[in-house]
């Protein structure tokens, strides 16, 4: 060894100076973490207050002249009752009520909601195959394609209808759907806010939506969400499947 490489060689890091060092790049690394949670947190509280916006947006279509036939998602029995009130009314010729709970029969559907048999008769399909909202979508783009329909009046809640449209025209691109939706809470008025349910019924259908939006810009496949694809279901103790 010569005198030039003791002359290089470093010095050797103390254990005191390591840690010190250590504890710099960990503090760091928490700043940035610390920042990046509250920007996350910042950005997902703006598209939540967004999205409630969104949704109190959505109107119940003043002209339904045009509308060829209606579907119903299930998901709670006032759905159900106004489209049932919408096709009773001339709007449309037909209604799809869109994942069905398998044990629920149509003779139930009527007692519940207290419509003619005459109506059910005539103008009524009720869809055993969805299990959730790409289900719905895809049994409803089988339905019409069926029936040959161009404009079709989409009825659910309000919170629930724009990840509903969006499926819906993956499903059927080619088809106009008019939101008619139906809602619980007066998202115009703040003190829907203070309503913990209401809260967390929509950042759950934000959270859901988002994720929707996501796929779909990445162009993931999912399941069909049909019954068909996943085989004979155990039977739910219910009347209508919530989705």
């Amino acid at each position: 060894m010569n005198v030039d490489t003791v002359r290089d060689s470093p010095a050797p890091i103390s254990g005191a100076a390591f840690f010190r060092r250590v504890r710099r790049i960990g503090h760091y690394v928490l700043r940035a973490a610390t920042l990046a949670l509250i920007v996350g947190i910042a950005a997902a509280a703006i598209g939540f207050f967004r999205f409630t916006e969104m949704v109190a947006d959505i109107a119940v279509p003043r002209d339904t002249g045009t509308v060829e036939a209606i579907v119903a998602l299930t998901g709670g029995y006032q759905r159900i009752d106004q489209a049932l009130d919408l096709l009773d009314s001339g709007v449309g010729s037909r209604l799809l009520i869109s994942g069905v709970n398998p044990v629920t029969s149509s003779a139930e559907l009527k007692r519940v909601t207290g419509a003619s048999e005459r109506l059910f008769a005539c103008c009524v399909d009720i869809g055993y195959q969805a299990l959730d909202t790409i289900g719905n979508a895809n049994e409803t783009a089988s339905w019409i394609r069926e029936k040959g329909y161009r404009t079709v009046l989409v009825v659910t809640n309000n919170y629930h209808m724009p990840r509903s449209l969006l499926e819906l025209g993956e499903a059927s691109p080619e088809i106009t759907f008019l939101a008619y939706p139906v809602s619980h809470t007066d998202l115009r008025k703040e003190d829907w806010m203070t309503d913990p349910l209401a809260v967390r019924t929509l950042f759950i259908e934000y959270v859901k939506y988002t994720v929707a939006r996501a796929r779909k810009w990445a162009g993931t496949s999912v399941s069909s969400g049909l019954r068909a694809e996943f085989g004979p279901q155990p039977a739910v103790v219910a009347t209508v499947v919530m989705h």
